[in-house]
């Protein structure tokens, strides 16, 4: 059963349009997630909870960061929170990106979309700790919406695409492969059609794939996340996953 956590409220920011950061204060689970888990948010007046993934996290300074977009009401409240304020929170929840197959000196691709890049941010730190080559392609609709660029670049080779060309390349994020040159495995998370477009791509290449963006309820209830697999049986995003093998799902 997901623990439950009173986490205090640190910083507020808005860094894209409509994308707020906000860094929560909870020592354990600071220690304890892994790249692609989520937090389970309760949001007073509104009866689910926001499942939102989380974008670093700092274990000695007790420190957990999320990024969340305003999309709502309940997005809208949230981001409505200062500091000094507490958060309801379940979680750590959710299977995360599993890193012990990748080897020192492996190149990795990370391909995030939206708001599905602050998972893969977390998953750059980690694996950036493990002596590979870390190439990032970004993608988001527009200049406005763009975030962490420079972080990325930080630790990885970093290609950012905007839908409708206001920075960086224009187009789709499968439209800059061909630059990336040859890779081991790839890691990606955003909206759906990113992602198959993104495993279609690269369905020769072993990869893992997050459908957090698809996570309704958050914890089983509700079958609005429910996926086929190749082997004719159906998977939950927010319990089996989100993290799935590519191969392993259909998108």
């Amino acid at each position: 059963m997901k623990k439950r956590y009173e986490m205090k409220v640190l910083t507020v920011d808005t860094i894209a349009k409509e994308t707020i950061e906000m860094t929560l204060y909870q020592p354990e689970i600071s220690q304890q997630t892994v790249p692609g888990q989520f937090l389970h948010l309760l949001v007073p007046g509104f009866t689910l909870r926001r499942p939102i993934s989380i974008a670093k996290v700092h274990p000695k300074e007790g420190t957990v960061t999320i990024l969340f977009k305003i999309v709502g009401d309940g997005t809208k409240a949230l981001a409505s929170y200062h500091p000094g304020m507490n958060v309801d929170v379940l979680g750590p929840s959710g299977n995360g990106f599993s890193i012990e197959d990748v080897k020192e000196g492996e190149r990795i691709l990370l391909v995030g979309g939206g708001i599905g890049v602050p998972p893969i941010y977390h998953l750059a730190r980690r694996l950036s700790e493990k002596n590979v080559e870390l190439v990032a392609v970004l993608g988001f609709q527009s200049k406005d919406y763009v975030f962490y660029e420079d972080a990325f670049k930080e630790i990885a080779e970093t290609y950012v695409v905007t839908n409708d060309g206001s920075y960086g390349h224009q187009g789709f994020v499968t439209h800059v492969f061909p630059e990336v040159g040859k890779f081991n495995q790839y890691f990606s998370c955003g909206p759906l059609p990113m992602l198959r477009a993104v495993t279609t791509e690269l369905k020769d290449t072993t990869g893992k794939v997050s459908l957090e963006e698809r996570m309704g309820c958050g914890v089983g209830a509700c079958m609005a996340c429910v996926l086929p697999t190749v082997d004719n049986s159906y998977k939950k995003i927010c319990s089996d996953g989100p993290v799935f093998s590519a191969q392993e799902v259909i998108l």
